[in-house]
């Protein structure tokens, strides 16, 4: 049995990991990071690029098949899906050649290939062939499409997020189970791109959508495009010859509901994704689990019960984005490399985007949160983008954008927006509220005419004519922080 003994230990190499160990090597180079599969991360891979590649072409489709509207008379739009995919796995590899060549740049003493479990607090047995021994250990080990048992009978033609990108050709039909932001944003790209999509959900969730106003709006419009149900009763689920069947009680307005069975060639599940912690072992350490099995961590210092032990990116299931893994993984190595001068990090502004047609943004706090910490003291601002002049001059004119400030402070404190522009609209308000902004400072910045923020003016007026401001609260606001 070969043994090895490190300062540093880093178990992954996806973002979290890869950002982790550059941050430990700063302060040690006797570390290691451990790989158990394929190098390259969620989001170059099978996430965030190879999803916007195919909304990309979706759009391009959409937008030619509408431009009816504009006086413009195109011919009969055709749609090559094996082109469509080629170039979706073309540059997909492009992405995920950058991220093997950045592995490939760590020392080779540096890297290990297998997999990884705790043998006790401080012990890894890799691949049953090596023991490393490590002062710290980085858990960056990601996540996992999480795919219920009911859906599993779908057999070799059932689809995740992993594998999607890998159909030669865009299929005729495909039912989608999960409307979270891996559905919708997939969902509807390939109902754009002329595939036959349903979409089934369960809880009632849309895209992360929190206030009823917006989740409405958004579910009416996305209904427009393709049947959408969020509240879905699905019966049963088969394999048939050709494909799948889904057995569903349909719910049409105005009428009794029904018992339907509807035939697809592809089941993609988008019901969530699974932290790749179960295979750990973690049972051999002291780490405190909470009721799902992940590490119980502190969100600033990214530590473990077990002060040594670090966790970060999507195997703490906290916020599973890659600018959050970026600084989880900083963060985390950061500590572990300089253990056991344990700081904590800088969490910027709550971001989150969903990439579809109207696009969905939530930044700062969202309105539940608002409603917790004000105690009743805030308000709300809202802006529909329906009549909103530049919206309606390029024919993107739906939408709903709804701010919230404190009363007495008049501090900016979230918002969430279904609508045009919100992936350009988001990072204006989520710097604003970073920044601690009160609404009156907001409006006192620029807007230049005719654009679509305009309307985020509107909002802020709304908002700001809704507050009760004195001068006294905005002074101890901009001392405090929105945590305040």
């Amino acid at each position: 049995m070969e043994r090895r003994k490190v300062d540093v230990a880093v178990i992954g190499t996806g973002t979290a990991g890869m950002v982790a160990y550059k941050a430990a090597r700063k302060h040690t180079d006797n570390l290691v990071v451990i790989e158990g599969e394929r190098y390259g991360t969620t989001c170059a891979r099978v996430g965030c690029m190879p999803s916007k590649l195919l909304i990309a072409a979706a759009e391009v489709a959409h937008q030619v098949a509408g431009a009816d509207m504009f006086g413009i008379h195109a011919e009969h739009v055709s749609i090559d899906g094996k082109a469509v995919m080629a170039r979706v796995r073309r540059e997909r590899d492009r992405f995920v050649g950058g991220v093997l060549e950045t592995v490939d740049g760590f020392p080779a003493e540096h890297r290990l290939q297998g997999m990884a479990r705790f043998i006790d607090d401080h012990r890894l047995m890799v691949d049953e062939k090596l023991e490393v021994e490590a002062g710290r250990i980085v858990i960056a080990t990601g996540s996992r499409p999480n795919v219920p048992d009911f859906l599993q009978v779908a057999g070799d033609r059932l689809l995740v997020n992993d594998s999607v990108f890998e159909l030669e050709n865009l299929p005729d039909s495909v039912a989608v189970f999960g409307p979270g932001i891996i559905g919708l944003e997939l969902g509807q790209a390939l109902s754009r791109l002329g595939v036959r999509v349903r979409m089934f959900g369960v809880s009632g969730n849309l895209g992360g959508i929190r206030d009823d106003a917006i989740r409405q709006y958004a579910l009416e419009t996305f209904n427009q495009e393709f049947p959408l149900d969020p509240s879905a009763q699905v019966n049963r689920v088969e394999r048939t010859d050709k494909g799948v069947r889904v057995t569903f009680t349909d719910k049409p307005k105005g009428k009794s509901p029904s018992e339907v069975s509807e035939d697809f060639d592809y089941l993609l599940a988008a019901t969530g994704r699974r932290a790749n912690v179960d295979h750990l072992d973690i049972q051999n350490t002291g780490i405190e689990l909470d009721e799902r099995g992940t590490p119980i961590f502190d969100h600033y210092t990214l530590r473990c019960s077990k002060d040594h032990i670090f966790i970060a990116g999507d195997a703490n299931k906290d916020v599973p984005l890659l600018h959050e893994a970026t600084d989880e993984g900083r963060i985390a190595g950061d500590n572990a490399g300089r253990y056991p001068d344990i700081r904590s990090g800088m969490r910027r502004a709550p971001l989150s985007v969903v990439f579809t047609d109207p696009q969905i943004a939530v930044m700062g706090l969202t309105l539940d949160q608002v409603k917790e910490r004000c105690k009743g003291y805030y308000g709300v601002g809202e802006v529909s983008f329906e009549d909103q002049g530049r919206s309606r001059v390029i024919g993107k004119n739906r939408g709903l954008l709804k701010v919230y400030g404190e009363r007495g402070s008049g501090l900016f404190l979230g918002a969430e927006m279904f609508g045009p522009a919100a992936e350009h609209i988001g990072h204006l308000l989520a710097w604003a509220a970073q920044k601690h902004m009160t609404v009156t400072e907001m409006l006192d910045m620029p807007f230049y005419h005719p654009m679509i923020e305009e309307g985020v003016r509107t909002a802020l007026r709304d908002l700001n004519y809704k507050l009760n401001i004195d001068p006294q609260m905005i002074d101890r606001a901009l001392e405090c922080g929105p945590g305040a």
